[in-house]
């Protein structure tokens, strides 16, 4: 058989979980009980249903209340019920006897230790049995050597029960191993291919902007005193930007695959189109109310897009997950901020902050637009999405 010594060693009830310890407690206190009934009715049987000898019946109960500790203490326990049961044939009537304890104690020392150390304690301990029923019963050397063929069962028993385990636990490990390196190789090339794609768009749009930039600046000197330069310096801009358009257009496109829909035409979601956001959850019973404090003022591009789809996320959310059919959206507009907070009644069993894609997808985008986003379940049972998101700088049109 192969070995796994490094899996070998018993797991201390302390470090396990309290309803699995509790269990196995259970289930020696069992174990126990079972074979205190059972010796005593061997007993009777073996003095013609008399009452047993006291001395044997208080061995019996010394081996099998010392099973309840033989997960913590294998090899003590071992000792005292091999102690025990090899005194019990030396008592009258000196009957064969089934040492039921020091088995059941041998087996969980095969499973808790490595090989080596279980054979030589199962060889010990049958050589050891054995010789105390040829001392006590000097005429019964078959049923002495019976003992020893007990005790070469329980080991092999245990130590092919440890080896089970120890596969297991290895096959479980390589598993999770396998599963963490893909996912580690998934992320990396997915971040290579960020990096890539980041360092084409930089490229593209750097260089392009630049001369467009620098073409406008000269259109504007030259508007007044050189019109006709000016209007080449405007061409030139009309080719750089239909230029970088192509070039962005071609670098966007490597992230398309052939089942990909066409690109809509429609423009780009933005909190102006709330109330169509609005109106299809409303129309199917879900009551959502809207409500604005202060002047509404201009987002970013990026905000503004990061603005509707986390209400649009958020209001998914809760129309799946929501007690009632309720959600209220709250826009607060201070002089650097937009504030959103969208509340729903929420089973007090909830998750909480969360950690699915739903979630991580609207921290993303308000982390792309330099904003904020929390979740969380709050005290009265309702969940809150909370979001902060940056104006649009205010352009200083002074020549």
């Amino acid at each position: 058989m192969r070995r796994f010594p490094s899996l070998s060693r018993p797991t201390a009830p302390d470090t396990q979980p309290a309803g699995t310890f509790f269990t196995a407690r259970r289930q020696d206190a069992a174990l126990a009980a079972l074979i205190i009934v059972m010796q005593v009715i061997a007993a009777c049987i073996a003095e013609e249903w008399h009452a047993p000898n006291p001395a044997r019946i208080a061995l019996v109960v010394i081996g099998a209340v010392a099973l309840l500790w033989r997960r913590r203490h294998a090899l003590p326990v071992t000792v005292l019920t091999v102690a025990a049961d090899s005194v019990v044939p030396a008592i009258p009537p000196h009957q064969s006897w089934v040492p039921m304890a020091s088995l059941v104690a041998l087996y969980t020392l095969a499973t808790a230790t490595e090989r080596r150390t279980a054979w030589c304690a199962g060889v010990t301990v049958g050589l050891w049995l054995t010789l105390a029923s040829i001392i006590a019963r000097p005429g019964d050397l078959l049923g002495a050597v019976v003992y020893f063929d007990f005790t070469v069962v329980a080991v092999a028993v245990g130590d092919s029960v440890r080896n089970r385990r120890a596969y297991l636990a290895q096959a479980e490990e390589r598993a999770r191993q396998a599963e963490r390196t893909r996912d580690e190789e998934a992320r990396r090339r997915v971040h290579e291919e960020r990096v890539r794609i980041a360092r084409d768009l930089h490229d593209v749009v750097a260089h392009h902007i630049a001369l467009v930039n620098a073409q406008a600046g000269v259109a504007r000197h030259l508007i007044r005193k050189d019109p006709d330069k000016a209007y080449q310096a405007l061409s030139h801009i009309t080719e750089t930007s239909a230029a970088a358009l192509d070039e962005l257009r071609s670098t966007v496109s490597l992230l398309r695959q052939d089942s990909d829909p066409a690109p809509s035409l429609q423009p780009a979601p933005s909190l102006d189109r709330l109330g169509q956001l609005l109106e299809p959850f409303r129309s199917g019973g879900f009551d959502v109310r809207l409500s604005r404090d202060a002047t509404p003022r201009p987002l970013t591009a990026m905000a503004d897009l990061a603005a509707y789809r986390i209400i649009q996320e958020a209001l998914t959310n809760a129309q799946k997950h929501a007690t009632q059919p309720t959600a209220e959206v709250k826009l607060t507009y201070t002089d650097n901020t937009l504030w959103i907070s969208v509340i729903n009644p929420a089973h007090p069993h909830h998750r909480g902050p969360g950690t699915g894609h739903g979630l991580v997808g609207m921290r993303e985008r308000a982390e792309a637009a330099d904003g904020t986003l929390t979740a969380s379940l709050r005290p009265d049972n309702t969940f809150r999405v909370y979001a902060t998101l940056p104006f649009a700088p205010v352009k200083d049109d002074r020549s």
